[in-house]
């Protein structure tokens, strides 16, 4: 008789392991019920664990193949694309020393609130300068006011002279040598009246050379106090307390929030179908349940990507357009404390302006 298979070979002879013996110990009875029943425990909540994840991994393919699947309704094209923000340089006008920083970064800031401010000590050392020479200018155009008036009765007396000194000679009381006297001495006298608006005019100009260095000097301290040319966020606080700047350079950066738009690229199949001003929608990946509204803002006049040599259709496909994806800044002031740069999403757009928005890109919004 041919021996049986391994698998139907006699048990072996019991040993004294739990579960080594054929037959348990009524001892080890209410133990192997206890470890039954703990790995039944554990194994049925393996399978429900198991069983929602998968139920939930369906459930979120089902909704990425809808909405970021190659399989597109007519009329719609997606790309990939991220929240950008127009960024404006808080910069230093002249090289200077940073006395202050007032703002943190992540702080929302008002338009014309301070960010910062320059050591002006040899500024205000240079105001007191100026303002001294206004002051001393002033002095000297009004004495020059003082010597054409005095240069005004003198040349009135001299024409006065003159008129009796003619008066004299003809009616032969005076002579020839008085009338002369006179027309010298109203020479002078006119000259000296024009020398004295002269100096008028040069001490007027020196108090205008005065009061525009006040001018400059003002204008520089106001420069020295940095401000938010309009509202926004602080991102980035780029220089400390004390430490010195060259001019033109940065001391921090600000995201206008009221400028927040996504950047995608669109082959130029898409791209030529596209106006200013049409519907877009856009998907952040953090938040898949939400559709915020936007509105094509800029289409690239040149591709983004282009091969060195453009000859066969597959390459001219390669060309990718820049559009922006503009959200409206009513609707980014009622989320202003959510919105964040960087955030990547999805960006669709209509190449047919008939095209009905699909069910799953309504406008959705958080309340």
């Amino acid at each position: 008789m041919n021996a049986a298979p391994e698998w139907f070979a006699t048990p072996a002879a019991p040993t004294n392991s739990f579960f080594g013996s054929r037959f348990l110990h009524k001892s080890h009875v209410p133990l192997f019920f206890a470890v039954v029943a703990v790995l039944s425990l554990n194994a049925g909540s393996r399978e429900v664990a198991a069983r929602d994840a998968t139920t939930f991994s369906d459930h979120m393919q089902q909704l990425w193949s809808k909405l970021r699947g190659n399989q597109q309704p007519a009329g719609i094209a997606m790309s990939n694309g991220r929240i950008e923000a127009q960024q404006v340089l808080i910069s230093a006008k002249f090289a200077g020393r940073v006395a202050d920083i007032l703002v943190e970064e992540g702080q929302i800031v008002d338009a014309g609130a301070v960010i910062a401010r320059m050591d002006t000590s040899e500024l205000d050392a240079q105001l007191s300068g100026a303002e001294a020479d206004v002051r001393r200018s002033e002095t000297g155009v009004a004495s020059a006011e003082a010597t054409i008036a005095q240069r005004g009765s003198e040349l009135t007396l001299a024409h006065q002279e003159l008129d009796r000194a003619f008066d004299l000679s003809a009616t032969g009381s005076g002579t020839r040598q008085q009338l002369d006297l006179r027309r010298s001495q109203l020479a002078v006298a006119e000259a000296t009246s024009r020398s004295a608006l002269a100096s008028r005019d040069e001490a007027q100009a020196a108090l205008d050379a005065a009061r525009a260095e006040v001018a400059r000097i003002r204008s520089q301290l106001d420069d020295a106090i940095l401000k938010a040319p309009r509202r926004g966020r602080v991102e980035y606080k780029l220089v400390q307390s004390g430490e010195v700047v060259a001019a033109g350079a940065p001391v921090a950066t600000l995201l206008d929030l009221a400028d927040v738009y996504m950047t995608v690229f669109l082959p130029a199949r898409t791209a030529w179908r596209l106006a200013f001003g049409d519907e877009a929608r856009i998907i952040l990946d953090p938040a898949p349940d939400y559709v915020v509204p936007a509105t094509i803002s800029f289409v690239a006049a040149e591709a983004q990507f282009t091969p060195k040599t453009v000859e066969t259709e597959d390459e001219r496909e390669k060309l990718m357009f820049r559009v922006k994806l503009r959200i409206a800044s009513d609707l980014l002031k009622q989320y202003e404390t959510r919105v964040k740069t960087g955030v990547r999403g999805v960006g669709y757009v209509r190449t047919d302006p008939a095209a009905p928005w699909p069910s799953q890109l309504v406008v959705k919004l958080p309340q």
